[in-house]
């Protein structure tokens, strides 16, 4: 019976062990980023590269700028980002905190931001209203999920489509 209980903890800290975010170094960051070759973004708290873990699971890299005034946002992201687990927001993956280099390690979306999708060729890339409408839907749960539904509420004041990814669905099937 003890054994019993001592393998069903063992099993619960393993999973729970993978829901928080796992901490790498900078010299992790250059393995995983393949040396910084693939940038898929930049903004104002720094550039966004894709990279790969070991376990080939895809991750956006966003190597943070002005570290300095930053910390407490920083530490903030982190904690509050890293118990946030929900279908409709981004989740966070790990982090790196390696002197005063700072990244975020997120899920990578392969079909970028709506921004992109939308600023291209209109008539190549038309989505359709049933397609917007599932992606209006999506950020409305991600939002109602964020104010109401997680433990600490978080209010997102920079909703914008360059801040909406695209899941991994082929956006003829969204």
């Amino acid at each position: 019976m003890k054994k019993a209980d001592q393998v069903k903890i063992d099993k619960f800290l393993e999973d729970y062990k993978a829901l928080k975010p796992a901490r790498y170094s900078y010299a992790d960051i250059k393995k995983i980023t393949n040396q910084f070759q693939d940038k898929v973004g930049q903004g104002g708290y720094g550039i966004v590269y894709k990279g790969t873990l070991s376990n080939d699971v895809h991750v956006a890299v966003k190597i943070l700028n002005n570290v300095k005034g930053n910390r407490d946002e920083f530490i903030n992201e982190v904690q509050t980002m890293g118990r946030i687990h929900h279908i409709n927001v981004v989740r966070l993956v790990g982090y790196c905190a390696d002197g005063f280099r700072r990244a975020l390690f997120y899920e990578f979306l392969p079909n970028n931001s709506l921004e992109k999708f939308i600023s291209t060729d209109k008539e190549k890339n038309s989505l359709g209203w049933k397609k917007l409408h599932d992606i209006a839907l999506g950020i409305a749960k991600g939002i109602e999920y964020l104010h109401l539904g997680c433990d600490q509420r978080i209010l997102h004041f920079d909703i914008k489509p360059h801040n909406v990814l695209l899941d991994n669905k082929n956006p003829e099937d969204l």
